[in-house]
């Protein structure tokens, strides 16, 4: 065993050998700019996993701080002497790093909103705080400060309860309020409970004087949540519950669309849609009137009545990706990997999944399908059966697996694996949207019922954008989105439901239904661009854009033109 002096003097050359191999520049400089996407990326995880008190202002204020710090080193790096692969990471790490601060304050923002709310939270968060700051905690005064908390959760209560009243004079926080701060009071108990295991049994005293105000507070904020969640915003776990969401705002939103790389303003984004979405309509019509319908509608009713029995959706699924797989094969569109085409997997989407995921989804490896279950309602049995008919799951499939979902995340976790910080669903999304446009192109969707299925999603993704946007920018309800997409876009009333509900849960970003159609006419028009009669074949500039990870599209075209980026670099493709 090594003495503890010799360990000591060992150490110390190891330091000085460190210390010295890295010199006195930056600590990235020898990795180059995937270095420092690789160090960035783990001084974001720490911060994040250090700093656990949920809406806590120290929080965010270390994370600015780290990003403050990285906009530094970025802007210190020698631009001129990097080469162009270089040059693109270096500017997705500027955008990142700028997205940060704007979400910072976002998230600023909506802490204010809540102020009123989460009156209670300042003193019981620096109580919390001192776990991260590896202090111990003063046990009576540490109880004084829960036994306070409890009066204050208990006097809003009050409050919000007066403000319900015909004559009251208490809060009268609006739904979206009311839910978001609801989810506050569940992650502070939850952190509550952490802070308490952390110090019981180990510091004296501890125990005695705070378990009783910690169980005390942590039931309290858990019926300050259940009110705010049912009474305030009316979500009381059925069916019919109200559709609830947090929209950011139209300054906002524009913030994060030039985030994105992406050089148009929400109203161009929209008028793109109304034009994609008239295409569709009028495909529909032709398709209808080769099935002998009167019009889409009717044409849609015919191909949702093709469905398969019980239990048969999972064979049709099967059957679908090998028919996919086939034709990409056929027509040497893109290299799938063996292991890719054997490692993919089929799941169901169970009765309480469905409510917010009515048709099939990717979750790796798995392609989870939406189909009745014998616990539903019969009417629900018969909607979900319509909704997720042969015509329909014939394109699912391969957005889902094959070429789409199940090979980009493939191909994803060995090429660039250090642009993931960076993954956009413009490219996520409009990767798989690409697919559906090009597999229409190329004659995979044959027949009219393949057209009538193939249109719906495609109107699908342009409706996405056009109820998306308005309701981030306030010019549309969570109903008024449910009414679009059932009366424009033929969906069954409990599949809009459940989309826009997904839609408005705070689970995606405010951009990522809009993302499918506006990435995939991106990629499309890059295709178009680059392949071709002297141009690359569709499998060599498939495979270039799965190898660059799911960064921005046109930091991709930069890539494949082999583009020079000025420092001063800002989105202009004009797609």
């Amino acid at each position: 065993m090594m003495k503890r002096n010799q360990w000591r003097c060992g150490r110390r050359a190891g330091l000085i050998l460190w210390a010295s191999a890295w010199g006195a520049g930056p600590l990235w400089a020898e990795g180059g700019v995937e270095g420092a996407i690789t160090q960035y990326a783990a001084d974001q995880r720490a911060v994040a996993a250090a700093f656990a008190v949920p809406w806590s202002e120290a929080a965010m204020d270390r994370e600015g701080a780290l990003v403050e710090e990285w906009q530094g080193r970025v802007a210190g790096m020698g631009y001129e002497g990097l080469a162009p692969l270089e040059r693109v990471d270096w500017q997705l790490l500027r955008y990142h790093l700028k997205g940060r601060q704007e979400a910072l304050v976002l998230g600023r923002a909506r802490l204010g909103e809540m102020g009123p709310l989460l009156g209670f939270r300042g003193p019981l968060q620096d109580l919390l705080s001192r776990q991260e700051l590896r202090q111990a905690v003063d046990p009576p005064a540490a109880a004084g400060v829960l036994a306070q908390a409890l009066v204050e959760v208990k006097a809003l209560r009050r409050k919000l309860e007066e403000g319900r009243g015909k004559e009251g004079e208490g809060l009268r926080p609006s739904a979206v309020l009311g839910l978001r701060a609801a989810g506050a009071c569940a992650a502070i108990k939850e952190s509550l409970g952490d802070w308490f295991t952390f110090y019981n049994g180990f510091q004296p005293d501890f125990a005695w004087w705070v378990r009783e105000p910690q169980a005390a507070l942590a039931k309290g904020l858990e019926e300050l949540g259940d009110y705010l969640r049912k009474e305030i915003a009316g979500m009381k776990g059925e069916a019919e519950d109200p559709l609830v969401g947090d929209p950011i705002g139209g300054a906002a939103l524009e913030g994060q669309i030039a985030g994105e790389m992406i050089p148009y303003g929400a109203k161009e984004l929209l008028e793109i849609a109304e034009r994609e979405f008239a295409w569709c309509e009028g495909e529909m019509n032709k398709a209808a009137a080769a099935l002998g319908c009167a019009d889409g509608r009717a044409a849609l009713a015919k191909v949702k009545a093709a469905h398969a029995g019980p239990g048969g959706q999972v064979e049709l699924a099967a059957a679908e990706a090998g028919e996919a797989i086939r034709f990409l094969k056929e027509r040497e569109l893109v290299t799938v990997p063996r292991l890719a085409e054997e490692t993919w997997r089929l799941g169901m989407l169970g009765v309480e999944q469905q409510k917010s995921m009515p048709y099939a989804v990717y979750s790796d490896p798995r392609m989870l399908v939406a189909f009745a279950h014998e616990a539903m309602p019969h009417e629900d049995k018969l909607m979900s059966m319509r909704g997720n008919n042969e015509a329909f799951l014939h394109i699912v499939t391969p957005h889902e697996l094959i070429p789409g979902h199940h090979l980009q995340g493939y191909m994803a976790r060995r090429y660039a694996p250090h642009r993931q910080l960076f993954r956009t669903p413009f490219l996520v999304e409009g990767w798989a949207l690409h697919w559906e446009m090009l597999l229409w192109d190329l004659g995979y969707v044959g027949t009219p019922e393949q057209k009538v299925g193939a249109l719906f999603w495609r109107m699908h993704r342009c409706a996405r954008i056009l109820v998306s946007l308005r309701f981030h920018q306030g010019e549309l309800s969570p109903e008024g989105m449910v009414d679009f997409l059932v009366d424009r876009v033929g969906h069954e009333r409990s599949g809009a439901r459940a989309e826009v509900r997904r839609y408005i849960g705070g689970a995606y970003s405010p951009l990522y239904q809009a993302a499918y159609m506006v990435g995939g006419l991106q990629l499309r028009s890059l295709y178009r661009d680059l392949t071709g009669a002297g141009g690359m074949s569709p499998r060599a500039f498939h495979d270039a854009v799965l190898q660059q990870n799911a960064i921005p599209i046109e930091m991709i075209r930069a890539v494949l033109t082999k583009e020079t980026l000025p420092r001063d670099w800002k989105p202009s493709w004009r797609f």
